[in-house]
């Protein structure tokens, strides 16, 4: 690189010997390297991977992440340089509002972070005058990672039992938002539309009656040139019947077409999961692999069906409902499909993949039909919620059917196949039906 040019020190770089270590192991040097250390603790995700260099008269840290032919060290008595590979996903915290938080670190630590031009792209550079700066501020940067890994950051990926492969179920779910959306609540508009007809009907009635009635018998007087008495007494009075009220949609009760969930990507969730890089998405994927056969035989090598009927809130009441699902139930009540879904969990919370405060979480298998927060629009705010007792009335005893679960993906959020599913990083298979008649 030309950079390298301008940066050789006097005697010229040495030969250098790569060997990986970790942030969280590099010895500081001075009190105020302590005064920056992470305030997560036990939290903190996973230490910045980082490399070392070491010289003959040398030891400094200046390169992270994957290294290859493309990623040189830079060393000299000036200036020392870090990669850190920190995902695409994280860049915009470490950046902040109008590049606040960059410039931030930046003036405090003494350091140059130089970001990537491709929006793909998931490595940073911090380059600094010292490797106790540069170190200092791929701390801080650590931190906010954690922070916005805790808190802000959405959710990337999920662990998913595909139920959008069924024809009649997504045709039930059409069915279903054609049905609210058009009406809302059925049993109430049902008796709105059918005085609303009935008060067309006494309208074309009635038309038709002073149509059709008596003729009238209008006497006119001329009494000069510029009046003319009218005698009003043959004029009957005619009273027309009220405006029918107005029929109720469903945007009166905050619903609209985008809470609905998709009958293309219909699933149940075992597990969320936020993977900010490929190397945790590769992680996951081999995770979920690797377990496959414990998924078997926890199953007992015997397919799994479940049922759906009814609806209920997750959040909030039927008036101030977030989230509406149906609720599922294991064909046989064995408990089989929890002790897989369990075995999946405890997988990835070992391999270090799972929020601890997610890792907590009891799982409840749920098919969500409607979610206040996917809303779009002006509408939409904090603590979002519709009303569903009209929805409830008609549809809360729905039998929505039985499907087997054929296999479990790593899907990934906001990223779909060509059927309009979730795309797919890694999948393993549930017995099917072949299984069970050849142990038949």
């Amino acid at each position: 690189m030309d950079r390298n040019k301008k940066l050789k020190s006097a005697g010229g770089i040495r030969q250098c010997q790569w060997r990986p270590v970790s942030v969280s192991n590099i010895q500081e040097s001075t009190a105020e390297d302590s005064v920056n250390e992470l305030e997560d603790g036990d939290h903190a995700q996973e230490p910045i991977k980082v490399a070392q260099v070491v010289t003959d008269n040398c030891d400094s840290t200046i390169s992270a992440g994957v290294l290859d032919d493309t990623v040189k060290p830079v060393l000299s008595a000036e200036k020392h340089s870090l990669l850190l590979e920190v995902g695409a996903s994280l860049i915009r915290f470490i950046k902040g509002k109008e590049g606040s938080t960059q410039k931030k670190i930046e003036e405090e630590m003494g350091v140059k972070i130089v970001f990537p031009s491709s929006k793909k792209g998931e490595s940073i550079v911090i380059e600094g005058i010292s490797t106790d700066c540069v170190t200092r501020a791929s701390k801080k940067i650590q931190a906010i990672m954690n922070e916005a890994i805790e808190s802000s950051l959405d959710y990337s990926h999920f662990i998913s039992l595909p139920l959008a492969i069924y024809p009649e179920l997504t045709d039930k779910l059409v069915n279903f938002q054609n049905s609210i959306l058009g009406t809302n609540d059925v049993s109430a508009d049902e008796n709105l539309e059918s005085d609303s007809i009935e008060d067309t009907l006494d309208i074309e009635n009635k038309g038709q009656e002073l149509i059709k009635g008596r003729d009238v018998a209008v006497e006119l007087k001329v009494e000069d040139e510029k009046h003319v008495k009218v005698d009003l007494t043959s004029i009957p009075f005619v009273s027309y019947p009220p405006k029918p009220p107005r029929l109720p949609n469903a945007s009166d009760f905050g619903i609209d077409k985008s809470i609905f969930i998709k009958p293309t990507t219909f699933h149940l969730t075992v597990l969320m999961l936020k993977l900010w890089n490929k190397e945790r998405v590769n992680a996951a994927s081999g995770v979920l692999k690797s377990i496959s056969s414990k998924v078997i035989d926890a199953l007992d090598n015997r397919p799994i069906s479940i049922r759906l009927k009814g609806l209920d809130t997750m959040r909030g009441s039927l008036s101030k409902a977030r989230v509406l699902y149906a609720p599922v139930e294991e064909i046989g009540s064995e408990g089989r499909l929890l002790s897989a879904c369990q075995v999946i969990i405890n997988a990835f919370v070992e391999a270090g993949l799972v929020l601890e405060k997610d890792a907590k979480q009891k799982l409840k298998l749920h098919a969500t039909v409607m979610n206040a927060r996917h809303r779009k629009g002006k509408r939409r705010r904090k603590n979002d919620s519709f009303d569903a007792r009209g929805i409830f009335k008609q549809f809360g005893s729905e039998d929505w059917g039985e499907y087997l679960i054929r296999e479990a993906h790593l899907s990934q959020r906001f990223v779909f196949d060509e059927n309009g599913y979730y795309y797919c990083c890694a999948s393993i298979p549930f017995p099917g039906k072949e299984e069970r008649q050849q142990t038949d």
